[in-house]
């Protein structure tokens, strides 16, 4: 039950709002007319703020073509590769995936990008993927181990394995230019669309495979990649067909 005081103050303030009473007065009365003892200087007009200066943005394509042309040899390069911050790739990566086999074989295999095993070993094709290539070189006597190089468009994992996006590709492109120059092989193995899309310019691997073209002024071959066979038997067939191709070019019967 509310007070005796609660409803005497609250008429109270009721007769001064009729009195007219429309704002609070202080305790102590203030002299309206007395000169205050400090008078504060109006602040000078503020300087109009100078321009942001304008970072100049970096280009990753140049940094990694600057990177890249600085390396003398195949270690140097990897080194190069590894100091490379500018593609976010590296960022959720476990490894660097820069390359298998043998340095300086006359076959190089150019792949996509790693998936989570290679990711786990920094290596290229060692997955179920790369079980399948293995058999592949084995079915023409060859293998990583003696006649064959391999690396990869992308060293580094995308996520969730998805596909690798242009402007990673273009990133990675000199690191890859230069490796071919580095490793020094006489014919290209360029497994995959997004291989042929970064070495030939073209992609439409069902259509590009089997035909023998030119990639950085070597002998060049497209190929199904290993884990499109998985996905699709049947295509294993046009897969030996291009294996026996690439045996007979190194016999020099192509």
């Amino acid at each position: 039950m509310e007070s005796a005081e609660y409803h005497s103050a609250l008429a109270a303030l009721a007769w001064q709002i009729e009195l007219g009473a429309d704002e609070c007065i202080a305790d102590a009365p203030v002299n309206r007319y007395e000169v205050p003892a400090s008078v504060q200087k109006p602040k000078p007009a503020s300087q109009p703020a100078a321009a942001p200066v304008m970072q100049v943005g970096v280009d990753p394509v140049t940094v990694a073509q600057a990177a890249a042309g600085a390396a003398q040899d195949l270690e140097g390069l990897r080194a190069a590769l590894a100091a490379y911050d500018h593609c976010e790739l590296k960022k959720g990566a476990r490894n660097l995936v820069f390359s298998d086999g043998v340095p300086g074989a006359r076959v190089m295999i150019v792949g996509e990008a790693p998936g989570r095993d290679e990711d786990m070993q920094g290596k290229p094709f060692v997955g179920r993927a790369g079980q399948l290539l293995d058999k592949m070189l084995a079915a023409i006597n060859m293998s990583r181990d003696e006649s064959v190089y391999i690396t990869n468009v992308l060293p580094w994992r995308p996520p969730q394995n998805r596909d690798p996006k242009p402007d990673e590709v273009a990133m990675m492109q000199p690191f890859l230019h230069r490796h071919i120059e580095l490793a020094k092989p006489d014919v290209l193995v360029v497994v995959g669309n997004h291989s042929c899309q970064a070495l030939l310019g073209k992609r439409g691997i069902t259509r590009l495979r089997g035909n023998w073209t030119e990639a950085r002024g070597k002998p060049a071959l497209p190929m199904f990649h290993p884990a499109y066979l998985l996905r699709n038997p049947a295509a294993k067939r046009e897969a030996w067909a291009d294996l026996l191709s690439l045996q007979a070019h190194l016999r020099g019967g192509a």
